[in-house]
Protein backbone atom coordinates (compact mmCIF):
# COMPACT_ATOMS: atom_id res chain seq x y z
CA UNK A 1 0.00 0.00 0.00
CA UNK A 2 1.45 3.33 -1.04
CA UNK A 3 1.32 6.10 1.58
CA UNK A 4 -0.13 9.45 0.60
CA UNK A 5 0.53 12.90 2.01
CA UNK A 6 -1.98 13.81 4.69
CA UNK A 7 -2.65 17.01 6.65
CA UNK A 8 -3.68 14.87 9.65
CA UNK A 9 -0.92 14.27 12.20
CA UNK A 10 -0.31 10.59 13.02
CA UNK A 11 -0.82 11.44 16.66
CA UNK A 12 -3.88 10.77 18.79
CA UNK A 13 -4.52 14.09 20.44
CA UNK A 14 -7.18 13.40 23.05
CA UNK A 15 -9.38 10.58 24.36
CA UNK A 16 -12.87 11.41 25.65
CA UNK A 17 -14.37 9.65 28.67
CA UNK A 18 -18.07 10.37 29.12
CA UNK A 19 -19.07 10.92 32.77
CA UNK A 20 -22.23 11.76 34.72
CA UNK A 21 -20.72 13.98 37.43
CA UNK A 22 -17.88 16.18 36.14
CA UNK A 23 -16.48 17.35 39.50
CA UNK A 24 -16.48 13.90 41.09
CA UNK A 25 -14.96 12.35 37.98
CA UNK A 26 -12.30 15.07 37.69
CA UNK A 27 -11.28 14.45 41.29
CA UNK A 28 -11.33 10.65 40.84
CA UNK A 29 -9.19 10.71 37.65
CA UNK A 30 -6.81 13.25 39.21
CA UNK A 31 -6.33 10.96 42.19
CA UNK A 32 -5.96 7.89 39.96
CA UNK A 33 -3.26 9.56 37.86
CA UNK A 34 -1.54 11.43 40.70
CA UNK A 35 -2.42 14.82 39.25
CA UNK A 36 -3.07 18.04 41.17
CA UNK A 37 -6.77 18.79 41.59
CA UNK A 38 -8.46 22.12 42.25
CA UNK A 39 -12.24 21.87 42.43
CA UNK A 40 -12.61 25.57 41.45
CA UNK A 41 -11.10 24.87 38.01
CA UNK A 42 -13.75 22.32 37.03
CA UNK A 43 -16.38 23.92 34.81
CA UNK A 44 -18.97 22.15 32.71
CA UNK A 45 -19.06 20.89 29.99
CA UNK A 46 -15.48 19.56 29.99
CA UNK A 47 -12.44 19.18 32.21
CA UNK A 48 -9.03 18.62 30.67
CA UNK A 49 -6.81 16.49 32.88
CA UNK A 50 -3.27 17.90 32.80
CA UNK A 51 -1.60 14.75 31.45
CA UNK A 52 1.92 15.06 30.11
CA UNK A 53 2.44 11.89 28.07
CA UNK A 54 1.77 10.90 24.47
CA UNK A 55 -1.48 9.07 23.85
CA UNK A 56 -1.43 5.71 22.13
CA UNK A 57 -3.97 4.14 19.80
CA UNK A 58 -4.56 0.39 19.53
CA UNK A 59 -6.83 -1.34 17.02
CA UNK A 60 -8.20 -4.64 18.37
CA UNK A 61 -10.16 -7.16 16.30
CA UNK A 62 -10.70 -9.50 19.30
CA UNK A 63 -9.44 -12.52 17.40
CA UNK A 64 -8.89 -14.37 20.67
CA UNK A 65 -12.35 -13.52 22.06
CA UNK A 66 -15.00 -15.32 19.98
CA UNK A 67 -17.77 -14.04 22.29
CA UNK A 68 -16.95 -10.37 21.61
CA UNK A 69 -19.71 -8.32 19.96
CA UNK A 70 -18.76 -5.03 18.31
CA UNK A 71 -20.94 -2.12 19.43
CA UNK A 72 -19.75 1.05 17.69
CA UNK A 73 -19.74 4.20 19.79
CA UNK A 74 -22.24 6.89 18.85
CA UNK A 75 -20.14 9.37 20.85
CA UNK A 76 -16.75 10.83 19.96
CA UNK A 77 -14.04 8.44 21.16
CA UNK A 78 -11.10 10.82 20.66
CA UNK A 79 -9.81 13.47 18.30
CA UNK A 80 -6.99 13.82 15.83
CA UNK A 81 -5.08 17.11 15.82
CA UNK A 82 -4.66 19.21 12.67
CA UNK A 83 -3.16 22.61 11.94
CA UNK A 84 -5.65 23.46 9.20
CA UNK A 85 -9.22 22.29 9.82
CA UNK A 86 -10.41 23.18 6.31
CA UNK A 87 -7.60 21.25 4.62
CA UNK A 88 -8.29 18.24 6.85
CA UNK A 89 -12.04 18.42 6.14
CA UNK A 90 -11.43 18.43 2.37
CA UNK A 91 -8.95 15.56 2.72
CA UNK A 92 -11.41 13.41 4.73
CA UNK A 93 -14.31 14.26 2.40
CA UNK A 94 -12.19 13.42 -0.67
CA UNK A 95 -11.44 9.99 0.83
CA UNK A 96 -15.19 9.31 0.86
CA UNK A 97 -15.39 9.15 4.65
CA UNK A 98 -18.81 9.87 6.18
CA UNK A 99 -18.92 13.25 7.95
CA UNK A 100 -21.47 13.17 10.79
CA UNK A 101 -20.99 16.75 12.04
CA UNK A 102 -19.91 19.57 9.79
CA UNK A 103 -17.13 21.94 10.86
CA UNK A 104 -18.10 23.90 13.94
CA UNK A 105 -16.13 27.01 14.82
CA UNK A 106 -15.98 28.43 18.33
CA UNK A 107 -13.56 31.35 18.34
CA UNK A 108 -10.18 29.96 17.23
CA UNK A 109 -11.31 26.39 17.96
CA UNK A 110 -12.80 24.32 15.13
CA UNK A 111 -13.75 20.66 14.78
CA UNK A 112 -15.79 18.16 12.82
CA UNK A 113 -16.87 14.56 13.46
CA UNK A 114 -16.75 11.56 11.17
CA UNK A 115 -17.29 7.78 11.25
CA UNK A 116 -14.70 5.03 10.98
CA UNK A 117 -15.37 1.85 9.03
CA UNK A 118 -17.24 0.30 11.95
CA UNK A 119 -19.39 3.38 12.64
CA UNK A 120 -17.43 4.73 15.63
CA UNK A 121 -17.56 8.53 15.87
CA UNK A 122 -14.20 10.30 15.80
CA UNK A 123 -13.25 13.97 15.76
CA UNK A 124 -10.68 16.14 14.05
CA UNK A 125 -9.89 19.47 15.69
CA UNK A 126 -7.32 22.23 15.58
CA UNK A 127 -6.58 22.50 19.33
Amino acid sequence: MKSIASPIASKVNNVFIHVSDLKKSAEWYSSLLGLPFHKDTVESPVYNLPVTTETGLTLDDHTFDPTFTLNPSGHVLFNFFVQDIDEAYTFVKDLGITIVKEIERIGDFAYFNFQDLDGNILMICNC
